[in-house]
């Protein structure tokens, strides 16, 4: 901030004499970054003002109060500025610790591996639902009908196609659509459950690399202990 009001108005009937003598003094330091120039400011004028038209004392109060409102105002701003930096330290601490550890986390994406996959359904009530399994180049490689009752319930497949060509291992989507008893759109939501391959923290907030796919830590539902 170079500029307040009222001083620009109190440098209007300040001498030049007066600029002359604080310009060095406040070199590349801004008055809201340097209290102390701010001081001498009002002092040089002072002791410049014409004794005909003598600034008024509460003036420069008046200009104290609001300058030190402004420096209040910066110094809260850094301490902002720490918390924050804090935050996105305890973040990748906390993102860094996950590397290798299982957990859930709501997605779509997870690994067929040893001709296995398995994803969780979660429904607010019973319902009949179309699941279709895509491979990552976008081929449907599965779709079918099921009963899901409400609540979570984890669904495997066993990487077999409706051809019953069995597919390679790697990573497969699950998209569920479905249908309650009187024929009216339910809600399914899918959670996956695979280890954290690695932490981007160059992103804010950090990313974390499941199954390929991009989470931040607010999205992980679960962390499961080694070997459940």
């Amino acid at each position: 901030m170079t500029a307040i009001t009222p001083m620009s108005a109190l440098m209007a009937n300040t001498a030049s004499s007066a600029t002359s003598a604080v310009s060095s003094a406040i070199g590349s330091n801004t008055i809201a970054g340097n209290f102390t120039t701010f001081l001498q400011l009002l002092t040089t004028q002072l002791k410049n003002q014409n004794p005909l038209d003598p600034l008024d004392t509460n003036q420069f109060t008046q200009q104290l109060v609001e300058f030190a409102q402004v420096e209040q105002q910066l110094k809260s701003n850094d301490a902002l500025s720490t918390l924050v930096s804090l935050q996105q330290s305890a973040q990748s601490t906390s993102a860094l610790g996950l590397v290798g550890a299982t957990v859930v986390v709501n997605g779509q994406t997870t690994q067929l591996a040893n001709g296995s996959a398995t994803w969780t359904l979660n429904a607010s009530k019973p319902t009949t639902a179309t699941i279709t399994i895509a491979s990552s180049t976008g081929q449907t490689a599965y779709t079918g009908s099921f009963a899901v009752n409400s609540g979570g319930q984890n669904f495997t497949w066993n990487g077999q196609g409706n051809d019953g060509k069995i597919w390679p291992a790697g990573n497969y989507t699950l998209t569920a659509t479905g249908v309650d008893a009187n024929g009216q759109p339910s809600v399914i939501s899918t959670q996956v459950q695979a280890p954290v391959d690695s932490v981007d923290l160059t992103q804010n907030p950090p990313l974390l690399s499941i199954n390929g796919q991009n989470y931040q830590l607010n999205q992980i539902q679960k962390i499961v202990r080694a070997g459940l």
